[in-house]
């Protein structure tokens, strides 16, 4: 004799199935703090327009994360559901909304093909820029070094930055709107202001556009907001410099 669900879980699946008709995507992140590769489809979701449900795991919660690493071949944030499709990896993600939804990619060729190329380099280099400069919002960090490796990644995206917004008009890196390629870079703009990256004047004006942003403030606020600490992220931080404000909610 089959068992009849439970009126909530009948509700819960109507939603679901609700969701999904709709064309609602999930989209599963780690904690906005810390999370730099979960930042870009959330703000290119945003930003764009494309209605989505959120899914945050926070980092360590093993009875969150053991079913999720079950179906996410990686075991990693970010993850786009859509209906029964899983879609991960950020690029990845990126790429099936352009399939599906206008205005994630330029619509002007050479704007595309550089945006393409340029979130492409952002999502496979800056290594060093990552291992130094973790992204971590809540904190202001003066760095104890700007190794060279550094600072020839640094001089990279401003020399990037200033490309596009001079070859494009502006005000974002492939033109009038935010795309794609300016989703890859926000977390390197919470970098640049954690740790006060030295950029030219027509990167750092960029830099402080975006920040203004109201998706990339609700970002900065929800992660300020955040109790969770991930010691490892945070012990990177405190070994790149020294921390002159700690802003996040006690």
């Amino acid at each position: 004799m089959r068992r009849r669900e439970q009126p909530r879980a009948q509700l819960r699946r109507r939603e679901v199935a609700a969701r999904y008709a709709a064309g609602m995507y999930t989209l599963v992140i780690g904690n906005k703090n810390y999370s730099s590769w979960s930042l870009r489809p959330w703000i290119l979701l945003r930003e764009a327009g494309i209605p989505f449900e959120e899914q945050l795991l926070v980092f360590g919660d093993e009875g969150a994360w053991a079913p999720y690493r079950t179906r996410v071949p990686t075991g990693k944030v970010p993850a786009l559901l859509d209906g029964d499709r899983l879609v991960w990896d950020s690029l990845g993600i990126a790429e099936y909304l352009a399939e599906r939804h206008a205005g994630v990619w330029p619509t002007d060729p050479d704007a595309r093909a550089w945006a393409r190329c340029t979130a492409a380099e952002m999502h496979a280099g800056f290594g060093p820029l990552r291992a130094q400069c973790s992204m971590n919002v809540g904190i202001r960090v003066r760095l104890h070094d700007v190794t060279p490796a550094l600072a020839r990644d640094v001089a990279r995206v401003d020399a990037l930055w200033t490309e596009g917004l001079t070859r494009f008009g502006g005000p974002f890196l492939a033109g009038a709107t935010f795309t794609a390629v300016d989703a890859f870079f926000a977390p390197v703009v919470f970098r640049a202001q954690t740790y006060g990256l030295p950029l030219g004047p027509a990167a750092a004006a960029y830099a402080a556009r975006v920040l203004d942003r109201p998706s990339m403030r609700a970002w900065d606020a929800a992660a300020i907001a955040e109790t969770f600490r991930d010691p490892p992220h945070d012990a990177d931080c405190r070994a790149a410099g020294e921390w002159t404000a700690d802003l996040r909610a006690v």
